[in-house]
């Protein structure tokens, strides 16, 4: 199955210590993903401000090429006794006589499945927790316009992820494996500046117009080659558990990209998703309910840590944008 382009690009420095866990680092670093050494933002001032990873006990973070990151995950999940079945839809999910039936719809046609237990890691629209009356909260409506490109391996960007503050929104860069880059602004839904987000390769053109972002895709000669446009927005499945099931990554919850923490979510809470269904099926009934209790732990921290990052922003408090996230009050949509 080919891999499409996607938006999520970044591992922190901590997800060496969870690869590990997972008896994975030594075949990530053979992957030969590009280092993240730090953080570079125009946040609150005009003036840039690097946040390093030099002095992290778990070293440098990744800039990821994010399909190879994901065809390499699941090529790991065959290997260890996974049965992949992509692409694939489900039509049929019921619960009877305490396990679950599937069907599924795949090229090769219906397929029936049977298992005693299911995790539900779908991404936002969690379609096992959705069809079985799980609600999800919304707190904002950010969305997300991205670009990948050709970018040479030079200037201010190297080794850095970019972030800068404008009075609609905020705009992100970073390199990427194989002499490439990625460009994205994010802004609110409802918002005119939202059209800027639909605009796809030409997004380039209105970041030309910003300080930073700007002088990085200049000295780097960004050449935009493929767009998309995503939901971006922080969300909360309610409840991220139930009979005999579990949700994991965007499907139990989904981050606003400037908390950088998504994609590590998805690693840990599938991983903590996968103990607790062990532990259920051998006896432990309560290892659900001690997920649930982890993952609301994590929202929580989630929220105090996002609104901080957001409140460091003063420059616009007039514009829609930045009044909505004034306080730590988020948007309500």
């Amino acid at each position: 199955m080919g891999a499409s382009p996607r938006i999520g690009e970044a591992l922190p420095p901590a997800a060496r210590r969870l690869l590990a866990d997972m008896g994975l680092l030594d075949a990530f670093l053979r992957e030969r993903h590009t280092p993240c050494y730090g953080n570079r933002s125009v946040w609150g001032a005009r003036t840039p401000e690097v946040t390093d990873f030099m002095r992290d006990p778990d070293g440098h973070g990744w800039h990821l090429d994010r399909a190879r990151f994901d065809s390499w995950l699941r090529f790991i999940a065959v290997a260890r006794g996974a049965r992949l079945l992509a692409p694939a839809s489900p039509s049929l999910i019921r619960r009877a006589d305490g396990r679950w039936q599937v069907q599924l719809t795949t090229h090769r046609g219906i397929v029936d499945l049977s298992a005693a237990f299911a995790i539900d890691a779908g991404g936002r629209a969690a379609p096992l927790a959705r069809r079985l009356g799980a609600k999800r909260h919304v707190t904002d409506r950010l969305v997300c316009g991205w670009v990948h490109g050709r970018a040479r391996p030079s200037g201010r960007g190297i080794g850095l992820t970019t972030v800068e503050a404008i009075s609609d929104g905020w705009w992100y860069t970073a390199p990427l494996p194989e002499e490439r880059r990625v460009l994205a602004f994010l802004t609110d839904a409802d918002l005119p500046a939202a059209r800027i987000a639909h605009l796809g390769i030409r997004l380039a053109e209105h970041a030309a117009d910003t300080d930073e972002v700007g002088a990085i895709l200049a000295e780097c000669e960004f050449t935009p080659e493929q767009g998309g446009f995503t939901a971006a927005h922080s969300s909360t499945l309610e409840r991220c558990i139930g009979d005999g099931w579990i949700a994991a990554g965007d499907a139990s919850m989904t981050f606003d990209p400037l908390s950088s923490q998504g994609l590590m979510h998805a690693l840990f809470s599938g991983l903590a998703a996968a103990e607790a269904a062990d532990s259920y099926l051998c006896g432990d009934s309560a290892a659900p309910a001690r997920y649930h209790q982890m993952m609301h732990g994590i929202q929580g921290a989630y929220q105090r840590r996002l609104a901080f990052s957001y409140s460091a922003e003063t420059r616009w408090p007039w514009a829609p944008f930045w009044q909505r996230r004034q306080f730590g009050g988020l948007h309500q949509p």
